[in-house]
């Protein structure tokens, strides 16, 4: 008998668009992330509802970002001012065995007053210089993705929120008119200690001047930058745009949440 031979297959020939398409999805189904969804933390008291809507990676990188810039200006601004002063003391004391006898109580005071000067960098620096690298390093270290993390990252922006108030007090109350009456009251104390003390009334006046012109040009250029970020972030304004009718609500906010 003679086997009757079976047609052979049509081979399917391959559709070149389902080939394509076949060839695009399957890279970047392996090289593109899977999408994160959206973590939402409680706001604080008294902000903008919008805030809550934003995810929290974005805000907590949004305080990080900002905390981290006015951090390195606050240092610049404690080195310059800190180290200046400094080196203008240990040149008044320098200078005490070349002047003569009488007048060496008036460089004697310049040296006290620049020492008095540096106290504050270095007892009180602003809360942002050792805040923001703090923060920096937590967010740095810390597994911020993933639905198991979405507690500690809500914790971890809550200390954010409290290192930007906290900051932004800070800079807030070293503008206040009692700072600026302290330097007044301490540079006319030099002018009167070395006038009624010792009669060296031009001494005296120039210290004092030389003093409160100092004093002043420290408070002026101290950095406020988290002031105003502070307003924004409790207003949702996480683009960088603030304005000074914010602070209000953003000192509301503070003095109920910590006080």
């Amino acid at each position: 008998m003679v086997r009757q031979r079976r047609p052979a297959r049509r081979r399917r020939r391959a559709d070149p668009c389902l080939a394509l398409a076949l060839a695009l999805a399957v890279p970047l189904a392996v090289s593109s992330p899977v999408a994160r969804a959206a973590t939402t933390c409680a706001a604080p008291q008294g902000a903008d509802p919008r805030l809550q809507t934003i995810d929290a990676r974005q805000r907590l990188a949004w305080i990080d970002q900002r905390l981290t810039q006015v951090g390195a200006q606050a240092r610049w601004w404690a080195w310059a001012w800190g180290g200046g002063i400094g080196a203008s003391g240990v040149a008044s004391l320098i200078a005490v065995p070349l002047v003569s006898p009488d007048s060496r109580v008036d460089w004697y005071v310049s040296a006290g007053e620049a020492a008095v000067g540096v106290i504050p960098f270095l007892v009180a620096p602003l809360a942002v210089i050792s805040g923001a690298p703090k923060l920096h390093a937590a967010v740095t270290a810390a597994p911020l993705f993933g639905a198991d993390h979405d507690a500690a990252l809500c914790a971890l922006l809550a200390d954010a929120e409290q290192k930007l108030a906290a900051g932004a007090q800070d800079e807030e109350l070293q503008q206040r008119w009692w700072i600026h009456a302290g330097n007044v009251l301490f540079n006319t104390g030099v002018v009167l200690f070395l006038g009624l003390g010792f009669h060296h009334w031009s001494a005296g006046i120039a210290n004092g001047l030389a003093g409160a012109a100092v004093g002043e040009a420290i408070i002026f250029t101290q950095p406020t930058g988290t002031v105003d970020d502070l307003a924004a972030y409790l207003r949702g304004h996480l683009d960088g745009g603030t304005g000074a009718g914010e602070h209000a609500a953003a000192w509301g906010w503070f003095y109920q949440a910590m006080f």
